[in-house]
């Protein structure tokens, strides 16, 4: 085997990833005995090909265990658990490596190597579907939405690799150092040696790619069906691409590709905003397949990370808690502070109801010996209270164990067990943060207050809300909003890389509500300026790495 890329076209290929589907959910069928042009020889067929991505983006990979599946993955490993406002203290001594980023230089972990996997996954797989496609039975206005779909998959997965494997824009002297020069950019089939390229090549290559999928997209005059948010369509592309200026501190492209990404995918208003968040709803822009159809049982997301999934329900770890200082920015009435047990919300509350185990910050309770006792029976029945007056109707109840903790998430449920539901990607909410920051910093002052305004007032998640904040406040503001806003969701530890801000944990002693083995200080400069690097099985393989020039094949 050449490289790890190579491995890549082996997987696409015998492992039947390029499976069809003849009904509305993913298709695990295997296809090992067709190559890749066959896979995509008809319409039908290369839909199913595309879906072969969506499933890769979903479920458990070959390669290993530990939950390595796809989105869920990077959501849990690159950005909740490393993050700032993410706590999940009944892991937090077990984990703690990856919570302190201890793993960015260890080119041989499976922690470092699993992005790359995945992401190149996707790659080769949107680069088979284009190099085959030409060739199909596909009518022409087919073959357009087909490739605007894969290049915008593609687009998706290099837009990801840069956010991990690659320095900030701040620090890349404009995408040309050497020190961003770490992606290997493959535009086809291809599996040999080759060089990695610079930063500013990547970017440019996904700039051109969302360009020409929204060109392709506009011309076929065709969508993905209503419903299907695990394919792309042209607001992926939009959002996709505003996704990368973003982080590229191309702040009016960010902000103009934004705008177009949320047209159709209007806002949710008012008590609809607490749906639970494990089904599709108007405005998720891209998300994860999630019927029970396609169970992937215990290495779903909503298994271990929802309020009322398997975890939270048959055990006292529940489903992750948000920072309380994060919470203590958010206005009381706030429709997304109501999804965390927050201290405002119970009048009994004092920091001696918090008990003795304060790492594990359990409400009203103690853990003495094997048996837990009250520390306050009464705020322990008003959390009881709260969780049941404000549960999501029609489900399993949060948190069924019984064991709750300081600042407990009400956000992600499930709807079937152990953990089955969609998972969002892209939502417009997130599109109206990007307006937000691109806005200020351009020096747009009023266009960032609107832009606030229009998520928090304009749908009624924070009532009375309006927004006159300046200079630093302002910019605190988006960034409080954008924290408790996209909370679980993948973009705590980006975010803070990208605005150049250190993480900074306290434990319940000192202010909030981090476990003790998690709670320090990690430097913007410190743990490799916050890349991870290459991995080993990528440059054992890539002789492109060693020599800084392609081999010829």
């Amino acid at each position: 085997m050449k490289n790890i890329n190579k491995a890549f076209a082996a997987i696409l290929i015998g492992a039947g990833v390029f499976a069809s589907c003849s009904k509305d959910y993913l298709n695990t069928a295997p296809t090992d005995s067709v190559g890749a042009a066959t896979a995509v020889d008809s319409y039908k067929s290369a839909i199913g090909a595309l879906n072969g991505i969506a499933l890769t983006m979903c479920s458990q990979q070959n390669m290993g265990s530990q939950g390595d599946c796809g989105e869920n993955a990077i959501i849990r490993l690159y950005e909740n658990y490393p993050s700032q406002d993410y706590n999940y203290n009944a892991y937090a001594s077990g984990w703690s490596s990856i919570h302190n980023q201890t793993f960015h230089l260890r080119k041989d972990s499976k922690y470092d190597f699993y992005a790359w996997y995945y992401y190149y996954n996707v790659i080769g797989q949107a680069n088979s579907i284009l190099a085959h496609i030409d060739e199909s039975s596909a009518s022409t206005p087919e073959k357009a939405f087909i490739k605007a779909s894969a290049l915008t998959y593609r687009a998706y997965g290099y837009q990801k690799l840069l956010l991990y494997y690659c320095p900030r824009w701040l620090d890349s002297a404009n995408g040309t150092s050497e020190e961003g020069k770490t992606l290997v950019l493959r535009l086809d089939e291809s599996t040999g040696d080759q060089a990695p390229t610079t930063m500013d090549k990547v970017y440019e290559q996904i700039y051109a790619d969302c360009e020409e999928a929204i060109k392709l997209f506009t011309e076929s005059g065709m969508d993905r069906e209503a419903g299907h948010v695990w394919f792309t369509n042209i607001n992926v592309a939009h959002a996709v691409y505003a996704r990368a200026a973003l982080n590229k501190l191309d702040y009016a492209k960010a902000a103009s590709e934004a705008k177009l990404a949320r047209e159709g995918y209007p806002l949710v208003s008012g008590a609809a905003y607490n749906d639970g968040f494990m089904r599709p709803n108007s405005e998720w822009i891209m998300g994860s397949f999630g019927d029970a159809t396609e169970n992937q049982w215990y290495w779903t997301y909503g298994t271990q990370f929802s309020c009322n999934g398997y975890y939270a329900s048959k055990t006292e770890n529940g489903g992750g808690s948000i920072s309380l200082e994060l919470t203590n920015q958010i206005p009381d009435n706030d429709a997304r502070k109501a999804l965390f047990l927050t201290p405002d919300k119970f009048p009994s509350y004092s920091p001696e109801g918090v008990g003795s185990q304060s790492a594990q910050c359990y409400l009203g309770l103690e853990l003495v010996g094997n048996d837990y006792e009250y520390t306050s029976e009464d705020l322990y029945n008003e959390v009881d209270d709260y969780i049941t007056k404000h549960a999501v109707k029609g489900v399993t109840r949060p948190l069924g164990a019984g064991i709750y903790h300081l600042c407990d998430q009400l956000k992600f449920y499930v709807f079937d067990t152990p953990g089955v539901s969609y998972l969002p990607f892209i939502r417009s909410s997130e599109m109206v943060l990007i307006e937000a920051e691109a806005a200020y910093k351009q020096g747009k002052t009023a266009e960032a207050q609107n832009a606030l305004n229009t998520l928090n007032a304009e749908t009624g998640r924070t009532p009375d809300y309006n927004c006159t904040k300046t200079g630093d406040d302002l910019w605190n503001e988006i960034m409080n909003f954008r924290g408790i806003e996209l909370w679980g969701e993948g973009f705590a530890w980006s975010d803070f890389k990208r605005w150049n801000r250190p993480v900074v944990r306290k434990t319940f002693a000192n202010g909030s509500n981090a476990h003790s083995a998690v709670a320090i200080t990690i430097g913007v400069n410190e743990v490799n300026n916050w890349v991870w690097v290459v991995p080993e099985r990528e440059t054992d393989y890539n002789k492109g790495f060693n020599t800084g020039e392609p081999e010829a094949e």
